[in-house]
This record gives C-alpha cells, structure tokens and sequence, in this order.
C-alpha cells in the first residue's frame, strides 16, 4: 500500500523536527569545549553512562544513533518519494518557476542533502570511532575534537563548514516549506516564518562552526 502525501509529510516533518532538535542539543554540548577540556570530557563521559543503571553502558548512545540514522533515512525517503510524484504530476517544465521554488535555498536542497549524509558518515568515523582521527578512539574526546580541527588540518574544518552551512539552508528552507504546508500563507504569517526559519538557521551555523574555528585559530587548544 502506497502511503499517501500527507503521510509522507508528515514522516518528513516529525523526523526533521527530531534532528532539529538533536542537532540544538548537540551543538548546545560542543559549547562545553568553551568552559574547559575536563568539562567537555566530563560531558561526553556522562553520554556514556546515561541511562545506567537501568541500561547498559553506552546503550543510551547507540539507541540514539540508531534512532538518529531511522529519522534521517526516513526523511530522505519522504522527500524522495515526495519529489518523484511531483516530477510525474508535471511532465511539462514550466517556463518560469515560481519565485519561492528558485531560490538559492531551495536549489540546494538536494545536493545539500547529500552534503550532510556524507558528512554524518565522516563525523562518526571521526570524532566517535576515531577510526578519522589522528589521536584515534581512545583519547579524550576534547582531545580528538583539538587534533581534528587543528591548523594543519584546515580542509577538514573546510568539509565542516560547508556541511554546516548546507545544513543551515537545509533548515531555513525545511521549516519555511513546513510553514506553508501547514497553510501560513498569509503575508504576515510567511514573512514571521522566514524571520523565524533564518533566526534559527543562523543560530545553529554558529554554534557549530565556533568550535571549530576557535580550535583552528588559537583559541581552544
């Protein structure tokens, strides 16, 4: 049975709201590396044992991973089930777009998409397995995080920034689409939406991108 349109929208705006807010709390947990590398250790250290004694060790982390790699896949899915109908819908180009499906954001969306996957792949390899990463998987993950980062390793702080950046097009445009979706079509009610989608692009942008640029350049290390 083929899932409807509406199913399929709302699978992509439940898994996106999940990443989203994953990826706040993330980001509010790489700040941590501002206060002091005992203190972000310490963090890390206490991921591990959420959720113990009532869970294994690690457990909490790997139910979170998986659940993270459902939610992402799951969006993928969504939004690739959801661009093939609409191809099928309209087998004509139009001549002109319209304005709001050829902005910048939206042109990304799918390279993007592909962008951030490959990043994900690349983050877990690095800074979790340390399999990526020149101290390797048993050092202190503050000590990981400074040797990615570090001068000499500018092209992996490049690759970071444009996913980030990626995601944060990805995220304005995602929570812009979902506010018309849900039928603010209003003037005021789009412009609130844009205001509130860009905000929150921004602000996740910098909190991600702060690490490592301060690693980068003195600052943390």
């Amino acid at each position: 049975m083929r899932p409807s349109s509406v199913v399929l929208k709302l699978i992509m705006a439940l898994s996106g709201v999940l990443l989203v807010l994953f990826l706040f709390a993330h980001a509010a947990g790489n700040l941590k590396i501002f206060v002091g590398a005992e203190d972000f250790d310490h963090y890390a250290h206490w991921l591990r044992e959420l959720g113990t004694p009532l869970l294994p060790d690690t457990w909490f982390l790997w139910i979170q991973r998986v659940g993270l790699l459902v939610a992402i896949f799951a969006h993928i899915w969504a939004a690739t089930v959801l661009a093939r109908r609409a191809a099928k819908a309209r087998p004509v180009k139009y001549a002109h777009r319209p304005k709001v499906q050829g902005s910048y954001a939206a042109r990304t969306m799918r390279w993007g998409g592909v962008i951030i996957l490959l990043f994900v792949i690349y983050h877990i390899l690095d800074l979790t397995t340390g399999h990526l990463n020149p101290e390797g998987g048993d050092a202190d993950p503050s000590a990981r995080l400074i040797a990615d980062f570090a001068p000499e390793r500018w092209y992996v702080t490049l690759f970071y920034t444009v996913a980030v950046v990626a995601v944060g097009f990805h995220l304005r445009h995602g929570i812009w689409s979902a506010a018309r979706t849900l039928g603010q079509q209003t003037k005021k009610n789009e412009f609130r939406a844009q205001v509130i989608a860009l905000v929150l692009a921004v602000v996740l942008v910098a909190m991600y991108l702060s690490v490592p640029f301060a690693v980068t350049t003195g600052l943390v290390g």
